[in-house]
């Protein structure tokens, strides 16, 4: 499971056998979090994270959403 990002220790990471949409799952020392990102920003699952560190992950993504982008057609191939 690759890193791609890591901010406010809040890792940004792909698992290795992902699927679609485009989605980033977030790990936090209280829990772990998924996001879509394509076709939009949105939360899919929390699993213990704070609301918090909820709101700056989504912030996190929405100025990094390019780059998560990229990544994910790097690794997984094109939306």
């Amino acid at each position: 499971m690759p890193t791609i990002f890591a901010a406010l220790g809040i890792y940004f990471r792909f698992y290795t056998r992902e699927h679609e949409p485009a989605h980033v799952h977030i790990r936090t020392a209280d829990g772990k979090a998924k996001f879509d990102i394509f076709p939009e920003i949105k939360l899919v699952k929390n699993d213990g994270v704070k609301p918090k560190d909820l709101k700056h992950a989504e912030a996190i993504i929405e100025e990094n959403r390019e780059l998560f982008i990229a990544k994910w057609e790097e690794i997984f191939g094109e939306d």
